[in-house]
């Protein structure tokens, strides 16, 4: 069966979702060992979380990016992550889901939280052509986020670099079998009509 052309996959529980981000060490280790952020984290700044453990790879070129060479799995709850859909909009004007351009940035402009559905990809980090959810939390989100949401931070930058080496090893079968185990995540329409999903 195909996938869905937009469709949030992740790694959750009854109660929690696993997202990714990546970090310089200063920020990703503490985060680790602390469970939450350290005072360095920028509360001001947008902060993008991916439930998509490949997308993740791409955007941080498994874990060898400047800046990002610390990979944290988050777990928050789901209710923080329902939340932060319900309040969002999508980052670009699409004709059709929106009335009009200037209503669209009216509404970008008030939303704690954006989405941008990006091309999955697979374990050459190349684009396949359904859609993987980000979401990017400003404001009120973020700070949820960083003080309710997290209910566990884990450092997975050590399984980052063992799946690319099975990957360069070409033996994908075995850097499958190590990947998170991610699922459609059971949003209803309520969550997603407004983001085109």
């Amino acid at each position: 069966m195909p996938q869905p052309k937009q469709q949030i996959r992740a790694l959750h529980t009854a109660s929690t979702v696993t997202v990714y981000q990546a970090y310089r060490p200063e920020i990703g280790l503490p985060a680790a060992r602390d469970g939450r952020f350290p005072a360095a984290w920028k509360r001001d700044r947008m902060t993008w979380i991916k439930p998509s453990f490949l997308w993740m790879m791409y955007r941080c070129g498994w874990a060898r990016k400047e800046g990002q060479e610390t990979v944290l799995a988050i777990e928050i709850t789901r209710e923080g992550f329902e939340w932060a859909l319900e309040n969002s909009c999508l980052s670009h004007y699409e004709h059709g889901l929106h009335s009009d351009r200037a209503s669209w940035k009216r509404e970008l402009k008030r939303a704690p939280a954006r989405v941008q559905w990006d091309p999955e990809r697979d374990l050459h980090l190349q684009p396949l052509a359904h859609r993987s959810l980000q979401l990017g939390l400003a404001g009120e989100a973020a700070g949820r986020y960083a003080d309710e949401w997290i209910t566990a931070v884990e450092d997975v930058t050590a399984l980052a670099h063992t799946i690319h080496a099975r990957v360069r090893d070409g033996d994908l079968d075995a850097a499958r079998k190590l990947l998170p185990a991610e699922r459609p995540y059971p949003a209803g329409a309520m969550l997603l009509n407004h983001l085109g999903g």
